[in-house]
């Protein structure tokens, strides 16, 4: 059976009442329309334009007030969210982290190993690259969902790593910074794991004025779904098992690959 699932995109500022307010509304929204499983963006809880001190002082642990405002939410709409937070961490820093969210508990989380110093800007000044660990997995009506952040769409082979524990959606919050080329970048990479993984991709963007928008639902072959475009609003899309299964024999990939994916020892 199809089930139906949502990217959910607004622009998350400092004020976390308003967030979580905000991150409500869309998430009704998007079970009214049927969605099992809605993916919001990285920093939903807390936004600010640069990368300082106050991303640390607004953090939480994952068993927070913001956490657990968004598990009572998932219990009262039978819905998994998966959203980004900034959990606070022990040395004066943060991680960027994911959290899955299903019948009120933390299922699963990840933090962010690709961490963006990139393009004039320095995450690393405030967050705590994660090492590379076995992924941790969700599992919504069938489907086997992972978990990946925002700049680790530039690593083919974070995506490879989910899909190779089992991953046939990719939820991929975001909070992909405006400039030049950067919404080229976002869309052909998005389009690309989507592609050559075989998967669905449900890429989640803040919008302006921290994120280039254009959230969006991929389906195993890079087509669009359904997308958001560059304003606030929800893109609510069916995964088909059939069409994944299809796709998977046509475009047999991952079982014609010949190479694996290993960490890199430091």
């Amino acid at each position: 059976m199809s089930v139906n699932v949502a990217a959910a995109q607004f622009a998350p500022t400092a004020d976390k009442e308003a967030n979580l307010a905000e991150i409500e509304r869309l998430v009704r929204a998007a079970r009214e329309q049927g969605a099992r499983l809605v993916v919001l963006p990285e920093y939903a809880i807390f936004t600010v334009d640069a990368m300082d001190d106050r991303f640390v002082e607004a953090a939480e642990p994952l068993d927070g007030p913001s956490v657990r405002r968004l598990a009572a939410l998932s219990v009262e709409l039978d819905i998994t969210i998966v959203a980004g937070i900034n959990e606070a961490a022990e040395d004066g820093r943060i991680h960027n982290t994911l959290v899955g969210i299903q019948a009120g508990e933390v299922r699963a989380v990840y933090r962010k190993v690709h961490l963006y110093d990139a393009f004039g800007y320095r995450e690393s000044d405030r967050v705590i690259a994660s090492d590379p660990v076995a992924p941790q997995l969700l599992e919504v009506d069938g489907f086997t969902v992972g978990m990946q952040t925002c700049y680790d769409l530039r690593f083919p082979e974070t995506s490879r790593t989910l899909v190779d524990a089992g991953a046939d959606v990719i939820a991929l919050p975001a909070e992909w910074v405006p400039g030049p080329l950067k919404e080229f970048h976002w869309t052909t990479l998005l389009r690309a794991r989507a592609i050559e993984n075989t998967v669905y991709v449900v890429a989640a963007d803040q919008c302006a004025p921290t994120g280039a928008g254009n959230s969006v639902v991929l389906d195993p072959m890079g087509n669009t779904l359904a997308g958001v475009g560059e304003a606030e609003g929800i893109a609510v899309a069916a995964l088909d098992p059939e069409r994944l299964a299809k796709v998977r024999t046509i475009n047999p990939a991952l079982t014609l690959r010949r190479y694996r994916v290993t960490p890199r020892e430091e």
